[in-house]
């Protein structure tokens, strides 16, 4: 049977293992290191030792056939090792079906900004690069992290509208890309909010190349062991809320 490691900087990485357990069988690692949320805060030279670190835990605790970078940030912003899988932004699917040719790419402030975002963009070659538009979301993403999302939506609307509205109307984006694996949880609300946008989540994607990786490893049902270099009981009930009861472990980088 196919293990799978997959971390992020805490509940982003759910949105990755949703789509993993919907098309292949697999025992999940799932690690939240809320120990060091958010990723999208910390310089290149700290966020490059946590990822090492994390990587080297998880290889010698677990013995993982794939490991799974669950964040666009130390994807976009670190030299991922090949053999380790990570979350880009979709543009190209983005750009296929926006009608005004004007796409948003949503995520953390670090991740925008960095030259890796950059680079990447550019490897694409499109023709339309200057009518991609990077949008901050930290704020969206701290409204995931911390559970607001679940018990304050009022808030989490006025947030989502103050931080959006503008740049959706100034830049007329017909289609943003989910670029934190965070975002996903807030996908009901962003539709709410604006019901004329597109918003493309890029874990079917990944799900998919994970899925080619180990299709031959399969067995009848999925397993899933979660960990926590944070406060277990928080991480617990916030996962409760999200209806799963798997009991929480911590794990020390």
């Amino acid at each position: 049977m196919a293990r799978i490691a997959v971390f992020d900087s805490g509940l982003g990485s759910l949105s990755i293992i949703r789509e993993i357990q919907k098309i292949a069988k697999s025992e999940i690692i799932y690690f939240g290191d809320q120990k060091n949320f958010p990723y999208g805060k910390k310089s290149k030279a700290e966020l490059e030792k946590i990822i090492c670190l994390t990587i080297k835990t998880l290889r010698d605790r677990f013995s993982p056939d794939l490991i799974v970078v669950g964040s666009n940030t130390p994807t976009l912003m670190l030299d991922i090792q090949k053999d380790i899988i990570g979350v880009r932004p979709p543009i190209r699917e983005a750009i296929k079906i926006s009608k005004t040719k004007n796409v948003g790419i949503l995520g953390t402030k670090s991740a925008i900004q960095s030259r890796g975002m950059s680079k990447f963009i550019k490897g694409l070659n499109l023709d339309l690069e200057k009518n991609i538009h990077r949008i901050n979301g930290s704020d969206l993403v701290e409204l995931v992290e911390t559970g607001k999302f679940l018990t304050c939506r009022a808030l989490c609307c006025r947030i989502i509208r103050n931080s959006l509205q503008d740049i959706i109307s100034d830049k007329n984006i017909d289609v943003i890309t989910l670029s934190s694996t965070h975002l996903p949880f807030l996908r009901p609300l962003l539709e709410k909010e604006f019901p004329d946008v597109t918003f493309l989540d890029p874990a079917r994607l990944v799900a998919k190349k994970i899925y080619k990786k180990i299709k031959h490893k399969q067995k009848r049902q999925n397993k899933l062991r979660i960990y926590t270099s944070g406060n277990v009981r928080k991480f617990q009930k916030n996962l409760s809320r999200l209806g799963i009861k798997n009991k929480v472990n911590f794990l020390s980088i």
